[in-house]
């Protein structure tokens, strides 16, 4: 077993006794849920604050998050948002690595998170001491590493890219002749290297969540709705992809969604994505790909078990705590910096 699997293990572990113990502790009512909300909306202006959601998060989040000025979007647009908003605080609700991009983007600004405990198996499962002799190891290569990674990884890398911009950065490179390291999820960067032809090295990563789609549920799910689309989001195994009609990010998927002819859609994500999904294609049917099956062993059930930390009685107080701030070393951040604007350039002249 590897540094990085050992970790991953224990915080599955450590992530399964937070939300069980919450689960066991908070049942939200409706009274406390506008109690909340109202106590959050009035903190976000005392302190001249803004939300920036991911579409992963709650349906509750993603609401507030709108209403009250803020965003709700895949990690691309999360860092544009948060580079770009005059507020001088960010409550990123997220992930770990999410808050340190915003961080990075805006030294100046205070960013604060519900809970610094919301990691990411993608993230977790790529600590930079074992990273760094996986480079050290290939010297020739470029290294591209996935949005979803710690700062300090973002720091060794040449090049930072989401899964709207993967295929991009990956054909520009193979049209360069520069052969290079992905990381750290293995099924997006075997999905761009058959798209794209690209000389690639995989780091051995995956997401825990869309690792458990499986492909004969999928096709179990097609008999129930043949005339379905199936959206899959690349960070899923191969033979899951290859059932897909439509593949792409969250964002484009969404996109897809809106566009499409069909009525009826089978979405291989998290399921958290379907708030947004209804709202952009509210006339549609949405239905979860199945996480069940031979080898399952994923308790989320499609969602994310580090983006649920996420709920409105820690957002009601992140304003309020001194344990949730956000902070990168100036080194390191530095460092980080350089690929983050080089994602968000290259992904602002695709654009054009």
């Amino acid at each position: 077993m590897t540094i990085a699997q050992e970790k991953l293990n224990q915080i599955r572990e450590q992530v399964k006794s937070y939300l069980d113990h919450r689960s066991a502790s908070r049942a939200l009512t409706a009274a406390r849920q506008e109690v909340l909300e109202a106590r959050i909306r009035r903190k976000l202006k005392e302190h001249d604050a803004v939300i920036v959601a991911h579409y992963y998060t709650s349906p509750e989040i993603q609401a507030l998050a709108e209403s009250t000025g803020g965003c709700v979007s895949d990690s691309l647009e999360m860092a544009r948002f948060g580079r770009d908003h005059l507020a001088r605080t960010l409550v990123v609700a997220g992930v770990r690595f999410m808050g340190e991009t915003a961080k990075i983007l805006t030294p100046g600004k205070r960013v604060l998170m519900p809970t610094l405990e919301a990691t990411c198996s993608l993230d977790d499962g790529c600590p930079i001491e074992e990273f760094n002799r996986f480079c050290d190891a290939h010297p020739e290569r470029e290294v591209v590493v996935y949005a979803n990674t710690s700062a300090a990884v973002k720091a060794r890398a040449d090049w930072v890219v989401t899964s709207s911009i993967a295929l991009d950065v990956a054909e520009y490179l193979a049209e360069h002749d520069k052969p290079f390291i992905w990381a750290p999820d293995k099924h997006l960067g075997e999905y761009v290297r058959r798209q794209t032809g690209a000389d690639i090295l995989l780091w051995d990563g995956a997401c825990v969540v869309h690792e458990e789609f499986k492909a004969m549920g999928v096709r179990n799910l097609k008999h129930v709705y043949p005339e379905a689309a199936v959206l899959v989001h690349p960070e899923s195994p191969q033979d899951v992809i290859e059932l897909a009609d439509y593949i792409g990010s969250t964002t484009q998927i969404i996109n897809a969604a809106q566009k499409l002819p069909n009525m009826t859609f089978i979405v291989a994500t998290d399921q958290g994505i379907f708030y947004k999904l209804q709202q952009a294609a509210p006339e549609k049917k949405f239905v979860i790909a199945p996480t069940a099956g031979h080898g399952a062993t994923c308790r989320s059930c499609a969602n994310c078990p580090w983006m649920a930390m996420n709920d409105l009685e820690s957002l009601a107080t992140v304003l309020d705590r001194d344990d949730n701030e956000i902070l990168v070393a100036e080194s390191v951040s530095k460092r980080a910096l350089r690929p983050l604007n080089r994602m968000l350039s290259f992904a602002a002249e695709i654009r054009t």
